[in-house]
C-alpha cells in the first residue's frame, strides 16, 4: 500500500519509517487494543512457564484468552511459537483466570470462559511468504497483523486472513503428543458449522443478507463464533444466529440510537441473547431485506 498526501491535486508520497523497537509496537497496541482488535488488555509481559509473553488480552465476544506476540524480525516459525504458546495457555488455564481477577479486579470463573477459542496473533510490521502460507489453516488459532509507521503520525494496521482454500491442521498434528491440548481443544469456527443449524431454506436467505451486507460497505468482514456469525467493520455491525425456520439478527446498537418507523427491531437490552447489541429481529423471508439494511447502515461508520 502506497500513501499520498493530497495537496491541491498534486500528490507527495507518504514515506515509511520503521519501528526502531518492538516495544514502540507493543505500546501502540496495548494503548488502543480495543480500537484495534476489539480485546480487553489483561497484562503486560505476562511470564509462565519460563515463557515470557509480550500481551494477555481477553476477548469479550468469545470469551477467550488471546496471547500478542511483537516481532521486527523475520527469523521465526509463527506456528511453531504460537502452537506452543497455546498448549502452554491450556494446560496451565488457572494461571490464566488468577491474573485476570488479580489484574482487573474481578470474577472471572474458567466455566466462563470459552477454551477452544483461545488464539494467539503475532504483530509485526511485514511477514514473508512462508509465514502466511505456514499459519493458512482454517481450523489453526495464530492470527498475524501488520503495523506500519509512516510520517505525520500515520499508522496503518491490517490482519491477514485465511485464504479460502485454507486446509485443516488437524492430521498434522495427529501423532505429534507435543500439542495434545490444542489439537482436542481448540476449535475456529466457519459458516459451514452454522449452516449444521439451518436449513437448505435458511442458508439460501443467510445468502441473500450476506450479499446485502457486502454491498452496505467495503471491507466488511465476516467472523464465523461459536454461536452466531459476525460482520464487523472494524466492530461488530450485526450478528446472525441461523436456526432451521429462519434467522435471527442483531443489530450492534443500544435501543433507542436507530430510527425504526416500522418497530420490527426487538427490544432486547434486558434479555439474555448471544449476540451483540440490543436490537433483535426474527425473520422467515427476506420481505423486509431492504429495511432491515437500512437500520443496519445507520450504524455504519
Amino acid at each position: 500500500m502506497i500513501l499520498f498526501n493530497n495537496n491541491s491535486n498534486k500528490l507527495s508520497q507518504v514515506k515509511e519509517k520503521p519501528f526502531k523497537l518492538e516495544r514502540e509496537i507493543q505500546n501502540i497496541f496495548e494503548n488502543n487494543l480495543s480500537e484495534i482488535m476489539g480485546l480487553q488488555l489483561v497484562k503486560s509481559e505476562f511470564s509462565i512457564k519460563n515463557k515470557r509473553i509480550d500481551t494477555l488480552a481477553f476477548d469479550k465476544q468469545t470469551q477467550a484468552f488471546i496471547i500478542i506476540e511483537y516481532k521486527r524480525d523475520k527469523n521465526y516459525s509463527v506456528v511453531d511459537q504460537g502452537l506452543t504458546y497455546l498448549n502452554i495457555m491450556l494446560q496451565n488455564r488457572a494461571e490464566f483466570i488468577l491474573t485476570y481477577n488479580e489484574t482487573l479486579n474481578q470474577l472471572l470463573h474458567s466455566k466462563d470462559v470459552d477454551w477452544t477459542q483461545s488464539r494467539v496473533a503475532f504483530v509485526s510490521p511485514s511477514f514473508t511468504e512462508n509465514q502466511i502460507s505456514a499459519s493458512d489453516f482454517k481450523d489453526l488459532g495464530i492470527e498475524l497483523w501488520e503495523i506500519k509507521q509512516f510520517e505525520n503520525n500515520i499508522i496503518s494496521v491490517n490482519s491477514i486472513k485465511k485464504s479460502n482454500s485454507a486446509q485443516s491442521i488437524k492430521p498434522l498434528l495427529e501423532n505429534n503428543e507435543s500439542f495434545k491440548e490444542v489439537k482436542e481443544n481448540i476449535k475456529v469456527y466457519t459458516e459451514e458449522d452454522h449452516y449444521k443449524n439451518g436449513s437448505d431454506t435458511t442458508i439460501e436467505l443467510y445468502e441473500k443478507f450476506k450479499s446485502s451486507l457486502f454491498n452496505l460497505a467495503d471491507n466488511i468482514e465476516i467472523v464465523p463464533q461459536k454461536f452466531y456469525i459476525a460482520f464487523k467493520k472494524g466492530s461488530n455491525i450485526t450478528d446472525i444466529e441461523m436456526q432451521k425456520k429462519g434467522l435471527k439478527i442483531f443489530i450492534n446498537a443500544k435501543y433507542g440510537t436507530i430510527n425504526d418507523p416500522r418497530n420490527i427491531a426487538k427490544d432486547v437490552s434486558n434479555i439474555g441473547h448471544r449476540g451483540n447489541g440490543e436490537y433483535q429481529i426474527q425473520i422467515e423471508n427476506d420481505n423486509d431485506l431492504e429495511y432491515i439494511m437500512s437500520l443496519i447502515k445507520q450504524i455504519i461508520k
